[in-house]
């Protein structure tokens, strides 16, 4: 069924929104995020492996003869350094490493190469928007006190590690292993990352602690460092199970009616919100149980079920059975979004991609149901004639659609979809790691070397 969603999906971008950033379903047009200032074909880049994998050989041929005559970086415009690393890098590192078509490879390495500049600060913490053409980077206006992003400059780890192995130029892994350093040498209040750091002092920001937006990819790479470093990088393990250690402590908790969450810190006082980014942490939990302290394994096992749990409650306590943006657990609601502003639903993967590890990791057939009421969702309220659209309210009893499908829509959501009903032996997680937007990378094991290097 992921097959024929994924079909329905392409055909219409292919059809209305050809070689631009991603299809506005509804209006039957091109839609044009300003997170990608004007790099153009995110949808193709971001689709790429997941045609791969669900062997749509035709589609991927045809994305990747766009790649390769039309997929552009030298413009003069401002990108997210975060949105172009995890879609962009990552999409064409995934293709590389799958297809082993050279075009991937050449395309990433100079992707990576522009985004460079983009850590030319005082402390080599990166800026979050850079303009590729001029070098020039800045941060946010909203972010305090001109601070960058935890889940932003922490998201380029997998990616840069990747782009170092594939070039055999150090200088990428150096920058992200120097982010490591000065998050290190930090305190941590109360053993938590603050979401904000400023990039010229080199000091945390707003005290706001978030395992959703703005935080949520910084913990989830901390872990796949290590897995993907084939369980070498003895540094992020520390730091990973250090963090879930702090969050247990002082972010998790349990409702009256037994629901385990994370709330959000701030400075001190907790909110008792999760969004559904923060869904995404049940499948890490659950990757992470593993490589846990040795009487820890189950708990962390446990944590990952009750976190997919409290997540499936948050869809099943709307009209549509898709789950809201953030949910709140105060004022007698549970898992239920209480302001309309957090009521939509844009085709996020992250509650799908729990169900999926979880699966995985336990067999437990719940897993699969979930995921199949959510199938059923999706194509009776976000299938349009055009492809696929956002709802802009979940409890509503009739669709207003968002006309927007995301690139993450085929990125992510389609293939954990997938990969959740598909056998354990295809991507397995002991050779493949999935970076933040779904895109497997290969764990590296210490006698690689540099194979690449050789076949240049």
């Amino acid at each position: 069924v992921s097959l024929q969603m994924m079909k329905h999906a392409w055909d219409n971008y292919k059809r209305y929104a050809w070689g631009l950033n991603e299809l506005k379903p509804i209006s039957k047009q091109g839609h044009s995020s300003n997170l990608f200032g004007n790099i153009q074909g995110a949808t193709i880049v971001d689709a790429l492996d997941t045609l791969y994998i669900m062997e749509m050989k035709e589609e991927f041929k045809e994305a990747k003869e766009w790649v390769e005559k039309n997929l552009d970086f030298n413009v003069n415009a401002e990108i997210s350094v975060f949105e172009v690393n995890i879609r962009f890098v990552g999409g064409l590192l995934s293709a590389y490493y799958l297809s082993g078509e050279e075009v991937f490879r050449k395309k990433a390495v100079e992707l990576g190469e522009k985004l460079l500049p983009a850590f030319n600060t005082p402390t080599g913490i990166p800026w979050a928007l850079l303009n590729i053409k001029s070098g020039i980077g800045r941060n946010w206006p909203w972010a305090s006190g001109g601070s960058s992003i935890l889940a932003e400059f922490g998201t380029l780890h997998l990616e840069f590690v990747h782009l170092s192995h594939l070039s055999g130029n150090p200088v990428f892994a150096e920058k992200v292993m120097n982010i490591r350093k000065v998050l290190n040498r930090l305190d941590k209040p109360e053993g938590l990352y603050p979401n904000y750091l400023n990039p010229s002092s080199g000091q945390w920001g707003q005290h706001h602690v978030s395992i959703g937006g703005l935080g949520d990819s910084f913990y989830e790479y901390l872990l796949k460092a290590w897995l993907m470093s084939d369980k070498t990088d003895e540094e992020g393990k520390k730091m990973y199970y250090e963090a879930v250690q702090a969050i247990e402590t002082h972010l998790i908790r349990k409702s009256s009616g037994g629901l385990t969450y994370i709330a959000e810190w701030k400075g001190g006082l907790l909110e008792h919100k999760m969004g559904h980014l923060t869904c995404f942490a049940g499948g890490m939990f659950g990757l992470g149980a593993d490589g846990a302290p040795s009487d820890k394994t189950g708990h962390h096992i446990e944590l990952g079920a009750e976190i997919a749990r409290t997540c499936h409650e948050s869809y099943d306590r709307t009209s549509m059975k898709l789950g809201p943006e953030a949910f709140r657990f105060d004022g007698g609601v549970e898992a239920i979004a209480t302001r309309q502003n957090e009521k939509y639903y844009i085709l996020r993967p992250e509650v799908i991609e729990t169900y999926m590890y979880m699966w995985r990791l336990t067999h437990d057939p719940k897993y699969r149901e979930w995921g199949w009421e959510a199938v059923e969702a999706l194509e009776k309220h976000c299938r349009v004639d055009g492809g696929y659209s956002g709802i802009r309210d979940v409890y509503n009893n009739h669709e207003s659609h968002d006309d927007v499908q995301q690139s993450f829509f085929l990125s992510e959501t389609l293939k954990y979809l997938y990969l959740l009903f598909s056998e354990d032996d295809l991507l397995p997680f002991e050779h493949w790691v999935f970076n933040t937007e779904a895109h497997p990378l290969p764990v590296l094991h210490k006698d690689d070397g540099n194979k690449e290097e050789n076949q240049k």
